[in-house]
């Protein structure tokens, strides 16, 4: 048979066409007989019920939240703050039997806008009622896109712009903890691992030193911890940012071997993530130095492995975000628009005196 449609159904089981949608989305309204024959009319013809973006319009609600984040798909799957995060927004989408929808989407570069045009089309596309915005910068388009449809979006960076909610920490002035430690530890030359969106330029793990005209290319978070660390260290210090590409243990590790690589070579590396510090733990101990002594090493984000390694950081409360992001997208008694969680710095053993 051709392409089945409701009115087919309908005219086979001989009943109006109103029967068959109740018998899909208000089956409270039709006796068990007469729903049981619009079900098996319909199994027997192939029709696999009505189209759900169809329905979502009729209905004025999609069931789902979109996550919007400008990494690969795998990433929110194998990085321990992408993972943490989720699952507190997933517990809270459990809660009001709501579905979530992962968005990866391409960097925005507004010196070639029409490579975001994608992202901006899938935005459109989507069949979510809300957005988080996982670190999207201001203007992607994505973002800009759902607002326009009128989703109500929650964001992880801090946007001057009412029409959005807002779960987040104090990233520069959490990053100056980590500065202000440095410093205080007489650390003159300190290297920083920074992640960036590289990757259609230079393999992800090809590491430089990070140009004052690159920094566009940094991910907004990136972007602001390393402010946070320059600020804290003050002038007299020497710092070094090095490009890592992806945030992952290997980039860290070729960052961290890059940096080591010079006789004048940095007694701190702070890092933007623990992903980062971890691979560069890595690094500083196959070039026969020890973390502490002779390389201080700092991470950002408290993963479960940096208290394991010992590892100097700040601590975000991630599954805590993630709820809130959740609640504020989901519930409607939940009244705060903009919420600023606490930071904690953690001092462990990979941090110590600046070597003489």
């Amino acid at each position: 048979m051709g392409n089945v449609t409701l009115r087919t159904v309908a005219e086979q089981a001989g009943v109006s066409v109103s029967t068959v949608s109740n018998a899909y989305n208000k089956p409270d309204q039709l006796s068990a007989q007469v729903r049981d024959r619009v079900l098996e009319t319909a199994k027997r013809l192939g029709y696999a019920g009505p189209n759900p973006a169809a329905r979502s319009l009729r209905s004025q609600r999609a069931g789902a939240i979109g996550l919007l984040f400008t990494e690969q798909l795998s990433y929110a799957f194998s990085d321990p703050y992408s993972v943490g995060m989720l699952a507190g927004l997933a517990e809270v989408a459990e809660e009001f039997k709501t579905g979530l929808l992962l968005i990866p989407l391409e960097h925005y570069d507004p010196s070639h806008p029409e490579d975001a045009e994608p992202s901006a089309e899938t935005m459109r596309q989507s069949v979510v009622d809300a957005v988080v915005a996982y670190c999207v910068d201001a203007d992607h388009p994505a973002r800009l896109v759902a607002m326009e449809r009128g989703l109500t979006v929650a964001s992880t960076i801090d946007i001057d712009d009412d029409r959005q909610k807002y779960v987040l920490i104090d990233e520069a002035g959490a990053a100056a903890s980590l500065g202000g430690l440095l410093r205080d530890l007489g650390h003159q030359r300190v290297g920083v691992i920074v992640d960036s969106r590289m990757d259609d330029v230079e393999p992800r793990t090809t590491p430089r030193v990070v140009r004052p005209e690159d920094e566009a290319q940094l991910f907004v978070d990136s972007r602001i911890r390393l402010d946070g660390l320059r600020d804290a260290l003050g002038p007299d210090v020497e710092v070094i940012p090095v490009f890592a590409g992806h945030n992952s243990t290997e980039a860290g590790a070729a960052a961290a071997a890059y940096l080591l690589d010079h006789q004048n070579r940095p007694t701190a590396i702070a890092c933007i993530s623990d992903v980062l510090a971890l691979g560069a733990r890595d690094a500083i101990r196959q070039c026969g130095l020890e973390v502490g002594r002779d390389v201080s090493l700092t991470g950002f984000d408290d993963i479960p492995r940096a208290a394991e390694v010992g590892l100097t950081t700040v601590r975000q409360p991630i599954h805590e975000k993630g709820r809130l992001l959740g609640r504020m997208v989901l519930d409607p008694e939940f009244e705060p628009r903009r919420v600023v969680l606490p930071t904690e710095l953690v001092v462990r053993s990979s941090t110590g005196p600046a070597p003489h």
